[in-house]
């Protein structure tokens, strides 16, 4: 399976681990230096946060998201 959890079940006991994620972009919003997005699945929806501060390169990949990706 190409995916380690679903968006549902992630919590703060997971907090620090490497998680691969699979799902379809809900929302994005764009705030100039931070990009938030949805992330969903059929057993939820994580929120995904992109900081341009601590990484630009993926911070601009995830600017070229658009919805149900």
């Amino acid at each position: 399976m190409f995916r380690t959890h679903t968006n549902g079940e992630l919590s703060l006991k997971n907090l620090n681990e490497t998680v691969t994620l699979a799902g379809w972009v809900q929302t994005i919003r764009d705030k100039g230096f931070m990009i938030w997005v949805d992330l969903r699945d059929r057993y939820g929806i994580t929120q995904l946060v992109f900081n341009e501060e601590t990484n630009a390169e993926l911070c601009a990949r995830a600017n070229k998201l658009g919805r149900e990706y």
